[in-house]
């Protein structure tokens, strides 16, 4: 399918997904509903990085908490249209990412992933102390009831948000994938030695990777004021958002765009639905499980089962990945 195509039938799937919605009539489908769409924008942003180059990033909080409180900032300086925000969100993420990058990136395997560990960690104990958007005390912020811009309920305003948010991303990262620039990626992935001996960019395609998932998972986070309503550090950092956003793609597979939308939806409708009949505290064990699960009957992913990333099936411009077992330390 044609890029042009494939951008009109996701709109398209997007518009029935809404609507489907507002035919329920029941506010809590949107509420679990932006929870579900919020991890495909963030397990996709975190594919573009860890599955296409092959570094894993665990500073996901960082990225996705710095721009909530970009959010918090810019709601007392100067109130904006909350598109403005999640692109102002998505900038500051963007070059946190290039800066980032820029000092980590020559860093590989574990020791590249404890760095964006600490990235998040430094990031934290920064908005713990700055008082202008409430430091450790947290930050309120006021819901509107509804939305001037389309008069529909606030919430359902969001989900509409993140929704489009959701189909802009997975839209980027069939692109990539189907580009020059993923050959580059997969290149680096597969052997980083080797494509830089081939004349591959590989620092400069590793920071534009590293900034583009950055931007993403901030554009995912900018709304999250509004959603909660009351931001703190303890929980705009949760370790639990690096632990789903790395899990969900693992599950669903990394070789391609779908693995981490069917792993997102797969996991976060999981999670939703144990909130309500069980506990939130279950969440976790349910990744856990999950990843375990996976990693042992099908370490290509859920699109493995399908031959999708598969070395013996390889398709196209399709490339082998690594089982999850094997990956670099």
């Amino acid at each position: 399918m044609r890029g042009k195509h494939f951008l009109l039938a996701a709109v398209a799937v997007a518009a029935l997904v809404f609507g489907a919605a507002r035919l329920v009539n029941n506010g809590y489908v949107f509420f679990a509903g932006y929870v579900v769409l919020q991890y495909v924008v963030l397990a996709t942003a975190w594919n573009i990085l860890g599955g296409y180059t092959g570094y894993v990033n665990f500073g996901t909080a960082g990225f996705f908490a710095l721009a909530a409180y970009t959010t918090v900032a810019l709601e007392k300086l100067t109130p904006l249209p909350l598109p403005l925000m999640m692109l102002a969100g998505g900038l500051v993420s963007g070059l946190l990412g290039l800066g980032m990058g820029y000092l980590t990136l020559r860093l590989r395997g574990a020791f590249f992933s404890i760095a964006t560990l600490a990235m998040a960690v430094v990031a934290q104990t920064f908005m713990v102390n700055w008082s202008f958007v409430g430091g450790s005390s947290g930050a309120f912020a006021i819901r509107p009831q509804t939305t001037a811009l389309f008069g529909i309920d606030y919430i359902q305003y969001l989900f509409l948000l993140m929704l489009g948010l959701a189909v802009l991303v997975i839209v980027v990262a069939r692109l990539i994938e189907r580009s020059r620039l993923g050959d580059g990626f997969a290149a680096i992935r597969d052997d980083e030695l080797a494509a830089e001996a081939s004349g591959v960019p590989t620092l400069r395609l590793k920071l534009l990777a590293t900034a583009l998932s950055g931007a993403f998972m901030g554009m995912a986070g900018a709304p999250l004021p509004y959603y909660v309503t009351y931001l703190d550090p303890p929980s705009a950092f949760s370790l639990a958002y690096a632990a789903n956003t790395i899990a969900m793609p693992l599950i669903g597979g990394t070789a391609s765009w779908p693995g981490p939308l069917v792993g997102a939806l797969l996991i976060a409708t999981m999670q939703q639905v144990a909130t309500v009949t069980i506990s939130s505290a279950v969440n976790l064990l349910i990744v856990g499980l999950m990843l375990v699960a996976f990693v042992i009957a099908a370490p290509y992913g859920i699109i493995g089962w399908f031959g999708i990333g598969r070395p013996d099936r390889r398709r196209g411009r399709k490339r082998a990945v690594p089982k999850l077992r094997e990956r670099d330390a």
